[in-house]
Parts: structure tokens; C-alpha cells; sequence
């Protein structure tokens, strides 16, 4: 018999900024283990889709122009449950945001 998926697993809502410009990107990833470990994970799934892919999204051409070492990550907030997450996320971003965040 097959395992009905946890919803209420740990999220990590974390924020990427750009140390040169002041930029900064807000995600939402799940957190199985270390949070630590989770963040850290992500942000350098992040450097290897910019360095990989050609994608034209904000964050990679940031990071292909200033290089993974001009950029911190963090945890802004810890949340329970996919859905919450979601839209924890959702509302700690810009209404329209520009093509890429900037702090205040």
C-alpha cells in the first residue's frame, strides 16, 4: 500500500541577496534534515542552474554577472506545511515586483 505524502513537512522561507547591488530573491524550499544543510543545498542549486542553463531569469544572470561569491543566503522564516509556505512566500514579495527584488 502506498504512503499518503506528509503536508505538513518543514519549509524554509529564505532570502538570496546580492551584496554588490542590494538585490535580493525570496524562495520557498523543504527542509527534510538540517535547515542549514537545506539552505545551503538550495542556494548552490541555484548557482549551478545560472552556470548551467541559459536561463534569462533574474537571479541567474545575477549571479553569472557577479559570480556565487557576491551573494549570502538566509532563513527568514521557518513554516509548516507546503500550502502555508507557499503562501508565506507569496506575501513577502513585491505586489509587481521588478525584475529582480531590492531591500528597502
Amino acid at each position: 500500500m502506498k504512503r499518503k505524502a506528509r503536508s505538513d513537512r518543514n519549509h524554509a522561507i529564505y532570502a538570496i541577496t546580492n551584496n554588490v547591488t542590494g538585490d535580493f530573491y525570496i524562495g520557498v524550499t523543504v527542509c527534510s534534515g538540517s535547515m542549514n544543510k537545506a539552505l545551503k543545498v538550495r542556494f548552490q542549486k541555484h548557482v549551478r542552474r545560472a552556470l548551467t542553463e541559459n536561463k534569462d531569469w533574474a537571479l541567474c544572470v545575477s549571479i553569472r554577472e557577479f559570480g556565487a561569491e557576491a551573494f549570502t543566503y538566509e532563513l527568514v522564516e521557518k513554516v509548516r506545511g507546503k500550502a502555508d509556505a507557499h503562501a508565506r512566500e507569496r506575501g513577502r514579495r513585491p505586489a509587481h515586483p521588478p525584475r529582480q527584488q531590492r531591500h528597502p
